[in-house]
């Protein structure tokens, strides 16, 4: 496996030029240090991370490694305990989600925040509705419904009616509505939770065929999916997260499943022989 392991001292930096992109230039994103305890249990240990332009970085790892608390972190959801982050090589600072996506990051969940009883036009402009007149503000229904359609093509997704009710469509429709709305705003880095979560085959072509296209685009985007067949379709690039850390980051063209499953296998295995070792010295 051609990969960069990230050792606990002395590692690379990302964004140096001698990381992961190799190019020299400054990656849209860059995270260095994260790390976030919650009471006893700490989340992340000095989570070092790079994004570039275009680019689909896929973060694996098992439940309670530190992926969801990295992705909310960087969406403004969380605050670091210490670290910082970089976009477009400058410092920020997200005191709070909204404040992210002022920034330009927003995040797609996997309940994806929409409500099923109200139009898709109006899915993709909740909590940011364009309204005309004087103090008595109206909702500018038509202007919501044109800008919708233009949306959806510009991502070249096709919905039939954007008057029907979220509820009539596909998950996989719903999903392309929850990622045209993170779009439309001109959005710098798109993070997605799951995208392909209880999809079948059809909708999840829908949903790739989706991001593929924001990457050919220059979109960059951050993918957390536990199915490796998913990252190696998806991704450019992953990061596999253990305990906290980011333990290894490969190129997808350099390694393949069957490699990247016997390195977690491998590490499972080291961690079980550590946690055996620790448990016969508290019993000594």
């Amino acid at each position: 496996m051609s990969a960069h392991e990230v050792p606990a001292e002395g590692a690379t930096q990302p964004g140096d030029g001698s990381g992961p992109s190799g190019n020299g230039t400054e990656p849209i994103l860059r995270v260095e240090g994260i790390s976030k305890r919650f009471g006893a249990v700490v989340a992340l240990r000095g989570v070092d991370l790079q994004l570039n332009a275009g680019e689909v970085l896929g973060l694996v790892g098992d439940n309670g490694a530190g992926k969801s608390t990295l992705v909310k972190i960087i969406c403004g959801f969380h605050q670091p305990d210490s670290g910082r982050i970089f976009l477009e090589g400058r410092q920020v600072h997200f005191r709070s989600v909204e404040d992210a996506r002022h920034h330009g990051i927003d995040t797609v969940y996997q309940d994806l925040a929409l409500v099923p009883q109200l139009p898709i036009y109006y899915n993709l402009f909740l909590g940011r509705e364009l309204t005309f007149g004087g103090p008595l503000r109206l909702l500018s229904q038509h202007r919501m419904r044109r800008l919708s359609e233009r949306y959806l093509d510009d991502i070249q997704v096709s919905i039939p009616d954007i008057n029907a009710e979220v509820e009539t469509l596909s998950g996989g429709q719903r999903q392309a509505v929850a990622v045209a709305r993170a779009t439309r705003s001109q959005v710098k880095v798109l993070l997605l939770d799951e995208p392909l979560a209880a999809m079948g085959a059809k909708e999840s072509s829908l949903i790739i065929d989706l991001i593929k296209g924001l990457a050919a685009r220059g979109q960059a985007m951050i993918v957390i999916d536990h199915n490796y067949t998913h990252m190696f379709e998806l991704c450019d690039r992953l990061n596999i997260i253990e305990q906290g850390v980011v333990s290894l980051d490969t190129k997808v063209a350099d390694t393949s499943i069957e490699e990247l499953t016997s390195y977690m296998v491998s590490q499972y295995r080291k961690q079980v022989t550590t946690g055996r070792e620790e448990l016969s010295e508290a019993g000594r």
